[in-house]
């Protein structure tokens, strides 16, 4: 199946048409509209936008499909680019205004999309209003939120190490293996049924198993998707409500949402913080456009500047682990991906092409949304970075 084709598994109107593995629906081809229908794959709970008004987004449509930007020896252009990377949803955001919307393979404004890893960048944002509360202090040990982590390997862990990733906690992150670790966590997290019943059941009780450390906590970064999840719940111990309450409360209402969110739960309710979260596109770009303005929106200083600053230029880990993405002057610090640690660009980054760029001093934001058919493309990747350089040039040449 090629990029630009859309492929229907479940049209009301079309009995008999195939049924989608419950062991695959986040799979090529299924992908291609499983992201865009998660709640017919899995139980969810729902993100309030809550009653008031929308944040506008002012325009200023151009036509960018023509930009050029070479890659991998071949001469591109950004509407080949969107053609032939499995886009279901681009938006670009330049000087607080949208340059560029697309919408492909079906994908709709009102509809919502899966986020994949983008779900890790949310949830930390949220968790850094908390912080700013006082509600959670980053440098206290993870069982003073959750005490019933003192028999696991998260024994002697910070909290900002769960935000870096720099737990000693072994986590096999590998995608295409069936006994992985993050293979057991689709399971329990209610996304595949469960291979054996009588394991965990729930992300919780899977956490729990997590007995063996790798090295010692702070001294590598190592990507764990669970991480996130502990930190959710440590989020939800603190506050005293669920996370998606939490990301409405404090995030959607006030960033002006369009639409309602939604998260993944588990069979105990619990929410998968770590991949979960789905969202229209202009949800997302408002999300974007949020870290742009340092955290305010609508007259309000939602996300604390100084988080964010942190963010960006804060006391960053070790090399990045080059089997996810490859970033030569790169580093990650809460739950977001440094493109360049003395520029400051950084970006949200889920597997099978979610991606959200961020670059505050040029004053400009790239969403896409997509079904690749790998988990991981390098090529895909390199090609994406490629692209939006191009268009960011680009934008900032016609100032």
């Amino acid at each position: 199946m090629t990029a630009d084709q859309s492929t229907t598994f479940r049209d009301p109107m079309k009995r008999g048409a195939p049924i989608i593995p419950r062991t695959g629906w986040m799979f090529a081809p299924y992908n291609r509209w499983t992201f865009q229908n998660v709640r017919e794959m899995t139980p969810t709970a729902k993100i309030w936008r809550g009653p008031g008004p929308v944040a506008q987004l002012p325009e200023r449509k151009q036509d960018l499909d023509g930009i050029e930007f070479d890659f991998a020896g071949r001469r591109r252009t950004v509407g080949d680019f969107l053609k032939g990377s499995f886009t279901s949803g681009f938006l670009v955001l330049s000087q607080g205004e949208i340059v560029m919307e697309r919408y492909m393979n079906g994908f709709a404004p009102h509809g919502q999309h899966l986020a994949m890893s983008v779900s890790k960048s949310v949830t930390a944002t949220v968790c850094g209003i908390l912080v700013h509360r006082g509600l959670i202090d980053p440098a206290a040990p993870v069982t003073r939120y959750l005490p019933e982590l003192d028999a696991t390997a998260y024994r002697g862990a910070t909290v900002q190490h769960v935000l870096d990733m720099m737990s000693g906690v072994h986590f096999d992150e590998t995608y295409d293996s069936p006994d992985s670790d993050i293979q057991k966590l689709d399971e329990v997290s209610g996304w595949k049924p469960l291979s054996h019943p009588d394991g965990p059941q729930t992300i919780w009780q899977f956490i729990l198993t997590l007995t063996k450390q790798d090295q010692p906590h702070g001294q590598v970064f190592n990507y764990r998707s669970i991480e996130t999840d502990v930190l959710g719940l440590i989020m939800e111990r603190a506050s005293g409500r669920r996370l998606a309450e939490l990301i409405s409360e404090e995030l959607w209402v006030p960033m002006g949402a369009g639409e309602d969110a939604y998260i993944t739960v588990d069979r105990a309710g619990t929410a998968l913080a770590d991949g979960g979260f789905n969202a229209a596109l202009r949800d997302f770009g408002r999300f974007a456009l949020l870290h742009l303005r340092n955290g305010k929106a609508n007259g309000r200083q939602i996300v604390p500047r100084d988080w964010i600053e942190d963010t960006r230029f804060g006391n960053h880990g070790g090399a990045l682990d080059a089997e996810i993405y490859q970033l030569p002057n790169g580093t990650y610090r809460n739950q977001f991906w440094i493109e360049d640690a003395t520029k400051g660009t950084y970006m949200c980054l889920g597997i099978h092409g979610q991606h959200i760029y961020l670059d505050p001093a040029a004053d400009f934001a790239v969403v896409k949304l997509s079904t690749w058919p790998e988990a991981l493309s390098m090529d895909y990747f390199k090609e994406s970075l490629a692209a939006i350089h191009a268009i960011r040039n680009f934008c900032t040449g016609c100032r």
